[in-house]
């Protein structure tokens, strides 16, 4: 076995290896908004996007982006996020039309099937920038997380 591919063996036997343990753990929640128009707002009145994390119970990218990136800025004041989960078809949400929904088919209207997906939101559920779908390197996911709320953040600035 060449040694590029010894490595890549390796890297994928240690990632198959920590992320049951990952998984294991408790997820750490975000916030659910019971209404999105309410979070979108609570976001507008702090000048900022509604950022919201669509979510699988168990999964262990999910709990990476939550653990690692979301909730640190969420506790330095930096950021609130939220979160929907996927799998969720009995909690009421309110839409952005302001009709009743639930989170799994708030999910499948935006068609933000895969998980992990940070959507960044204005105050009407426009897109304010690109959405931050799966966890391709973790070396990088906090950069790409600055670089979507930095436009997102802007857009918003632009709407007031």
């Amino acid at each position: 076995m060449n040694t590029l591919r010894r490595r890549q063996f390796s890297a994928a036997l240690a990632g198959s290896l920590a992320l049951p343990q990952l998984a294991l753990a408790a997820d750490t929640a975000l916030p659910v908004p019971a209404s999105l128009p309410a979070a979108a707002g609570i976001a507008a009145l702090k000048k900022e996007p509604l950022v919201l994390l669509v979510s699988l119970p168990g999964c262990p990218f999910c709990e990476l982006v939550r653990r690692n990136y979301l909730l640190p800025a969420q506790r330095d004041g930096s950021l609130q996020a939220w979160q929907l989960n996927i799998t969720d078809r009995t909690t009421p949400l309110i839409g952005f039309d302001g009709k009743a929904t639930t989170a799994a088919a708030q999910i499948a209207a935006w068609k933000a099937g895969f998980t992990p997906t940070v959507l960044f939101l204005g105050p009407a559920g426009q897109d304010l920038a690109e959405r931050l779908v799966g966890l391709a390197s973790i070396d990088f996911y906090g950069a790409y997380l600055d670089e979507r709320l930095a436009q997102a953040r802007k857009a918003v600035a632009a709407l007031s």
